[in-house]
C-alpha cells in the first residue's frame, strides 16, 4: 500500500512540473520577441495605359500586429513607402492592391509591404510596363473581350485567344479522344487536359494547325495569325530574339514555373505558358513553355511557331507537326 502511495505522488509530482514546464514555454512562446513582419509581392495584372493590379502575401505577423500594408511603386528599383503606394487593411494573409495614376508606355517596380511595431518589410521587385496610349480591346465572335497592346508598328493581343466559332460562326472541332486528335488532318482546338476551368480560362485554346489555315477564319475581322516575319519585327523591335522572350513574358510566377527568366513584361504583351498538345495527343509543359503557331507553313508535314520558356529570356523560332495543339497570338491588319 505504502508503495503505491508513493507511485501515486511521484506521479503526481511529474504531472504537475510538466503542467508548470507547458506553461512557461508557452508564456515563453507569448514573449517571442518581435521582428518585422514577412512580405512576398504578387504578379502585376491587368496592366493598362494608368493602372494595374498587384497585391501581396504576408505569412509572418512578426509577433507583433500588422498594421498596414499594401504596394508601393516607382519607376526606380525598391520603391519604398516614401514613393507612391496603396493602404490595404492590416492583418497576415493575401490582400489585392489597385495602383493608379501611371504613365502610358513606362516601366514601372512595384513591392508589397507590411508594418508592424517594429519596422515595415517590402517583399520583392516585380516590374511592369503600362500599355502605349491608343491600347484597346478586341472582342471576337464569341463574346471573349482581349487586351491590345501596340509595340513599335504592330498591334498585338495581350491575351492568348479562345475562340471556339470561325469568323462565319461555324464551330471550330473540340477534340478531347487521344485516339481521334493524333489522326487528325482537319481542324480542330481543345483546352489543355481538356479542362477549361482550370487551365483554359487562363491560358486559351489550344488549336492544331489546320484550323489556324481554316479558310473560313478564325480571327476576328481586321486581325489576323501572325506570319513567322512578323514574329521576327516584333522580336527586333525588342532587341533581337536573345532578350525578347523575357520583354514579352508576365512577370512572376504565378503562371510561369520558377525562375521565369529575364521575365520584364516591358511591353505589356502578358505572354503566358499555354502548354502544348503533342500530334500523338499527350498533353505537356503547361507552365514552363508559351507555343504560339505563325501562319508559315514549311512543308506538308510542318509549319512554323516560336516559343518562350521559363529558364530563357529568347524566344526561339522552330516547326512542329501540323497536328499539334498550340496557342495563338493575333495581330492587326
Amino acid at each position: 500500500m505504502k508503495k503505491t502511495t508513493k507511485f501515486i505522488l511521484l506521479f503526481v509530482f511529474v504531472s504537475i512540473i510538466t503542467i508548470l514546464g507547458c506553461k512557461k514555454n508557452d508564456k515563453n512562446n507569448d514573449n517571442a520577441t518581435p521582428v518585422a513582419p514577412t512580405v512576398t509581392t504578387n504578379s502585376v495584372t491587368a496592366i493598362s495605359t494608368a493602372s494595374a493590379t498587384c497585391g501581396g502575401n504576408i505569412t509572418s505577423d512578426g509577433n507583433s500586429d500588422v498594421t498596414a500594408r499594401g504596394v508601393c511603386w516607382s519607376t526606380s528599383t525598391s520603391p519604398t513607402i516614401a514613393d507612391s503606394k496603396t493602404t490595404n487593411g492590416t492583418g497576415t494573409g493575401t490582400f489585392t492592391s489597385s495602383i493608379t495614376g501611371l504613365t502610358a508606355n513606362t516601366n514601372y517596380h512595384v513591392r508589397a509591404y507590411a508594418t508592424n511595431a517594429i519596422g515595415t518589410s517590402y517583399g520583392n521587385d516585380v516590374s511592369f510596363t503600362t500599355t502605349t496610349q491608343g491600347s484597346s480591346t478586341v472582342t471576337d465572335i464569341d463574346g471573349n473581350v482581349y487586351n491590345t497592346v501596340t509595340i513599335g508598328t504592330q498591334t498585338w493581343m495581350a491575351e492568348n485567344l479562345k475562340v471556339k466559332h470561325y469568323r462565319n460562326g461555324d464551330q471550330i472541332t473540340n477534340v478531347t479522344v487521344d485516339a481521334t486528335w493524333n489522326t487528325l488532318t482537319t481542324e480542330a482546338y481543345c483546352w489543355y487536359n481538356n479542362d477549361y476551368t482550370t487551365y483554359g480560362s487562363v491560358y486559351g485554346a489550344l488549336y492544331n494547325w489546320f484550323a489556324v489555315n481554316d479558310s473560313r477564319n478564325i480571327c476576328p475581322t481586321g486581325w489576323h495569325v501572325p506570319t513567322d516575319v512578323e514574329w521576327n519585327t516584333l522580336e527586333n523591335y525588342l532587341g533581337g530574339a536573345s532578350v525578347a522572350g523575357g520583354k514579352l513574358k508576365e512577370t512572376g510566377t504565378t503562371h510561369w514555373l520558377t525562375p521565369n527568366q529575364g521575365a520584364t513584361n516591358e511591353v505589356g504583351f502578358n505572354a503566358l505558358p499555354g502548354g502544348y498538345r503533342y500530334s500523338s495527343a499527350v498533353f505537356g509543359t503547361v507552365a514552363s513553355r508559351g507555343l504560339f503557331w505563325t501562319k508559315y507553313q514549311q512543308n506538308i508535314y510542318n509549319a512554323a511557331y516560336v516559343y518562350l520558356m521559363n529558364d530563357f529570356e529568347s524566344v526561339v523560332n522552330s516547326s512542329q507537326n501540323l497536328k499539334a495543339g498550340m496557342s495563338l497570338r493575333l495581330v492587326k491588319d
